[in-house]
Order: C-alpha cells, then structure tokens, then sequence
C-alpha cells in the first residue's frame, strides 16, 4: 500500500510531460529563427552569423548578427540597427566588422569595431549597394550596386510622364519573379583610406548584363586576388534571346593597374561559377558544368595554374557534383560540399595527389564550410533541426556551436524519420525517406502523403523547409513517403541524367513504386493516400492524376506545369525546356515530351485536387494553374484554387505562408480523414 503514492506521482509525471510536449504547427514554424552566413574572423577565433526572426502580426522579418567563439560557449548579440543587416563581414586585419543595413534611407556599408561598438557608415553611394568585399591588404573595397543603361518609355517620350507601359524588342523582359527594371548589376572598385570608401570606378562600363547573376547570385560570384590587385568575377555576357538560350557564363578577371578583363573559361559552353583563388595566388578553383544549355549538369572542380596556363578537372572520375569551395591556408587542399545518397557533405580533395576524401558521414545536409585554423566551420540543417552552426575537425567529429531554436523546441515531439531502399520497376534500388508522426503506435492506420519533389533535378535530402516540412506534415498524423526518384542527384549523373526528356516515363514509375511499397505497411490506410508537390512536384501531381488508377485519394499541386505548349510560350529561360522537353512544340516532329503534358490525360481527372499558384511567378505562369483548377472545375471533380497575388514560385510572407498550411491540410483532412 505505501508503493501506491509513489505510482501515483510517476503516472502523473508521465501525463505532465506528455501534455507538455507540442507538435509542428505553423505558427511554431514561423515563430523559429533562421540562421544563415556564418563568417569565420581572420584569427579563427570567432564567427559572426545572421539571425532572421519573424512578427506574423506585422508580417515581416529583421535580421540581427551575433558572434559566437569557434571555441563554443554563449552567443553575443551585436546591436548594429534597428533596421535589417545584412552582408556582415570581418575586415581582413580582424579589428572592424563592417555590414550594411537601410537606415539611412538606402543600402549603405558600415564599420564597428568587433565588440559591435563605435559604428560608422562609411559609404554613401547613390542608389545604395546591393553587397561589398574589401580587398587583401586593405588598400581597395569592391562594391556591387544597380546601373540604369536602358532606356524606359517614360525617357522615350518625356511629354507622358504617368504611362504606365513596357515596350519589348527582345526577351528576358522578366525574370523568375519581377520585371526587369532597365538597371544591371555592375562592380565599383574604390581606393579604401582611413575607414572611407573614395570614389570608385565601374569595371563593367555600359555593359548590360549582370554581376552577381541574377536571380540568386551573391557575393560567392565574385573574388580578390590575395595580392588585392585582381577580382575574379562570373558573369554571363549575355543579352536578350541569347541569354534564354544559354548557360555559358564564364569566370572573368580583371586587372585593376592594367585595367584589363581577362575570359579565364574560353571553350567552356556550360555555367562557370563562384571562383576563388589560392592562398598563394598560384591557383583559382571554380565550379564549371560541361553540357551547354544544361542547367542540373555535375559540376566539376576546375583548377587553373597561372603559370602554366593550364586548366584541369580535379573531378575527373568523381561522379558527384560539387559547391562551396575553401582553399587551406597552405594551398593543398580545397575543402568543399558535395552531395551522396539524398545527403550533403564536407569532403577534402588534396591537390598533389588529387585524392577525394568524405569528411563528414550522417543524416544531415552541410550549407557552408569556412576555414576556422586547422578546423572547418559550416552550417547544417536536418528534417528535425533548422541550421545550426558546427564545427568539424579534419576526421569528421562535429562540435555544436549554436543552438539558436533549442528552447523553442525543447517541448516538441519530432516525426521519425526512416530510410528505406525500394525496388523500382526497373531492377533499381531508390533510396525513399519515410517520415513517422509523433508517438507513431504501429497498430494504427495513418494516412500517407506521397511527396512529389521539385527541381526536377533537386534532391530530396535532409533539408528542413519552412513550407513542404515534413515535421508539419507528419505532426498533423500523416505519414509522409519521399522517394528520391529518377532525376534526383546525389545519386551519381546518370541517375540525375536519365529525367531530360522522360518526364512522364521512369521517375512516374519510381513514385508508384515507392508509394505501392509503403502502403503494403499494416500502419499505412491504402484507402486513404494523397499525392502532393510544387513545381516539378507539382507537374508531377497534375500527371498522377490521370495515371495513378484510383490509388490516390486526394492531390496538391503548387505552381505545377499543366500544359507543356503554354507553359514553353510563358516561361523565361528558354535554355530549360529546350534541354529537358527537348525543344519547342512547333518542331517537326514534336519532341516526344509533350506527350507527357498533364492536359492531355484530365480525361482521366477523378480525384479531388487542390491548386495552388502565386502571380508573381514567371517560371511557371499562374495561368497552368487556372487551366488545372477549370478543367477539374469543368469537369465536375471537387477542386479549389488558392491564388496568392503577391507571392512568386515560392510563398515567402508569413502570414501567407500561415494561410497556405492551413488551406493545405484543410483540404487533405477533408478527404483523407
């Protein structure tokens, strides 16, 4: 009898803590901090770091920089503005920080000493700045900023000052989610004096294209010689219809005494990108992707030697694409991201012996690597774990430097997550992630989601996203099957290769493999299975629905391709379809691709489907998606359309993004539940 208080107590702290656990919500999502450009100080000792937190009431974010020891120990915020930050970098004799913000009224560069103190705006550039870099030595700073050089009706007819029109003579008039505006994206280098930027030249005069490229370029682009003397640049000097029809960009360098501009890349006809030059200045190492036109190629690690003129592929036989390249401070080594089964890691490739060597091994995807002394810094996210910043010795044993979200998760039950390999249909093994819901009772039935990825040649990794979330998903009680089909890379080339040109063909196939072989589960309701995704994902949606024989119960397409002939004439990088559809549909014969189009099976429509799509959206227009959603409507099959007016091929506001998950499982639990 005297045991009964003693159960007592131990039952009611099992049923305290459990009601103390949360689940994912969207406004749990939306309430975590995003950390992102971790910078490691010259010395090696500290990292500073940008920190992004959002009001859903305002609906709008800010961005604040904290500094954290690469020994470990707590994090320093650093009061810089009022207004976002952004750009936050070390001077390279490790005694200022300088980053820009908007306070002034437009983006300008400022200094404070590193214990965040002391701040000082040192530029005042017309227009504002869009990024900057000082050069090694600290004699120069570069800068990049917007350049008007064409000319707008408004400036064509002066005398109508309120028209409001374009007039296009030639493509590239818009691009992913805004129109251009007549400006370009050029370098100013300026002399750098006693804390003040003088007055710096253009090295790009009147030339009307883009550096960083747009529309995701950054400062990773654009480089200094470590004598200060050169930057090395990407760029894709290219306009118009040339332009959408290719990927060559190319590595260029410009001498500032000479004042000269050197094509390092000559004969290269595919996407050359982000140089960066060895220590010793003997060496620059680039990311360069072979076939022209193709934008998912591998991307090899090319190095070029000065003194012998020559470049070399130092992937030769590595049959992974590779990003984020470091040098060692004794120019041996490059240090780099490259992808391997649906994960990313840190690897090391030893330049006299061209060994590539894994650094680091685990379920987790590696978005940055720094060098930090004789360790690496980089950033690192999971499906349970939003980035965070470690640091990794040269064996791999990984040490946690932030843990920025930890008290906002501290009380959430995370999904599992899963690795299965399923057999595709054509003998193949296709690794599939299964995500679990929380307090997953294996003598349940669950629904499941089929979740159709992007790209299409983007993996399904360990990536945590603030919208397709699998924690989200799986905490509403679904479980979520994610195959890397046919067209994923981290696979090897041929895997990512065989999709162009086969949309409708194998990776179908390997996404009715996955889903048949998970709903065989007992905890799987195969009555009760939805299929959802964006872009590819949502293409693919559109397809599954007049092709998946009654095994789905519910869909979700987001700004999905619906029909290939309206969505070839709407488009903007015309060297996209071209490749993976083949070419256009006025050809003779019409590429086989078209074959594929999701309209030509909605005959076959029989299953609720939701629609959503975003107006600024100019990859895949807004108008496939209101072709879907009126065929279905039209043809009397239950559907709705969730149109965003304000938002692109992504859903970037939070209180839109709030909305879209509420309509999203709103309309999978009115049919799957």
């Amino acid at each position: 009898m005297k045991k009964l208080p003693c159960l007592f107590l131990f039952v009611m702290a099992i049923i305290l803590t459990a009601s103390a656990q949360q689940r994912f919500s969207a406004e749990l999502l939306w309430g975590l901090k995003r950390v992102s450009d971790a910078q490691v100080s010259p010395d090696g000792k500290q990292i500073l770091f940008g920190v992004t937190s959002y009001n859903i009431s305002e609906n709008k974010g800010k961005r604040d920089i904290y500094l954290v020891a690469t020994a470990g120990g707590e994090t320093t915020f650093l009061d810089f503005s009022k207004s976002s930050v952004y750009n936050a970098i070390w001077r390279s004799d490790g005694r200022k920080i300088a980053f820009m913000t908007a306070e002034s009224g437009s983006m300008q560069m400022y200094e404070a000493d590193a214990d965040g103190s002391n701040k000082k705006q040192i530029s005042n550039i017309e227009g504002g700045i869009t990024g900057f870099t000082y050069a090694p030595g600290l004699k120069h700073m570069l800068f990049t900023r917007q350049v008007k050089l064409d000319i707008t009706p408004n400036d064509r007819y002066p005398d109508l000052p309120k028209a409001n029109a374009r007039i296009e003579d030639d493509l590239m008039y818009r691009h992913w989610d805004s129109w251009h505006d007549y400006t370009y994206s050029h370098i100013f280098v300026a002399p750098y004096e006693d804390g003040k930027v003088l007055e710096a030249i253009d090295i790009m005069p009147d030339e009307r294209w883009d550096t960083p490229m747009k529309p995701f370029g950054g400062l990773e682009q654009i480089a200094w010689s470590p004598d200060g003397k050169k930057v090395a640049y990407t760029c894709k000097k290219l306009i118009g219809k040339a332009w959408t029809l290719s990927t060559n960009s190319a590595i260029y360098i410009y001498d500032l005494e000479k004042k000269t501009t050197l094509d390092l890349t000559p004969g290269l006809p595919g996407y050359d990108q982000d140089p960066v030059f060895s220590p010793d200045g003997k060496m620059i190492a680039w990311r360069s992707m072979e076939t022209p036109g193709f934008e998912a190629d591998k991307d090899r690690i090319m190095v070029h030697e000065f003194s012998t003129g020559k470049t070399t592929d130092y992937s030769t036989g590595f049959d992974q694409s590779s990003e984020h390249f470091v040098w060692s401070a004794d120019s041996r080594f490059v240090y780099f991201i490259s992808g391997i089964n649906a994960t990313y890691q840190l690897y090391s490739l030893e330049i006299k012996t061209r060994k590539i060597t894994q650094v680091t091994k685990g379920w987790h995807n590696y978005q940055s690597v720094s060098l930090a002394g004789t360790d690496l810094v980089g950033m690192k996210m999971t499906m349970g774990m939003p980035s965070e910043i470690f640091r990794i010795d040269m064996i791999g044993n990984e040490t946690q430097l932030t843990f920025t979200n930890k008290e906002i998760l501290k009380d959430v039950e995370l999904a599992k997550v899963e690795q299965r390999w399923v057999e595709t249909t054509d003998g193949k093994q296709m690794l599939v992630w299964v995500i679990l819901p929380p307090g997953f009772d294996a003598n349940k039935k669950y629904p499941a989601l089929l979740y159709c990825q992007g790209g299409p040649q983007s993996s399904v990794s360990q990536f945590f996203s603030y919208r397709w979330n699998f924690q989200m998903m799986a905490a509403n009680d679904y479980v979520v099957i994610a195959p890397n089909r046919r067209g994923l890379p981290t696979f090897g080339q041929e895997w990512n290769d065989q999709i162009s040109g086969d949309y409708g063909g194998q990776n179908m196939q390997d996404y009715l493999s996955a889903v048949d072989a998970l709903a065989k589960e007992p905890w799987v309701d195969e009555t009760r299975l939805g299929a959802i995704g964006a872009s590819y994902g949502g293409f693919s949606v559109y397809w599954l629905a007049g092709n998946h024989n009654k095994r789905f119960k519910a869909f979700i397409a987001h700004c999905g391709m619906f029909n290939f002939e309206s969505k070839y004439g709407t488009t903007e990088e015309y060297f996209f379809p071209n490749y993976d559809l083949g070419g256009p549909y006025w050809e003779e014969p019409k590429p086989k691709s078209y074959d594929f189009s999701p309209h030509r099976f909605v005959g076959r429509w029989d299953t609720p489907i939701l629609v959503i799509h975003g107006a600024n959206d100019f990859r895949v227009t807004y108008s496939e998606g209101m072709q879907a959603f009126s065929a279905a409507q039209l043809r009397g099959i239950p559907s709705r359309f969730l149109f965003f007016p304000d938002e692109s091929h992504f859903v970037l506001k939070p209180q839109n993004a709030i909305l879209w998950q509420r309509e999203f499982f709103r309309w999978l639990d009115q049919w799957l539940k």
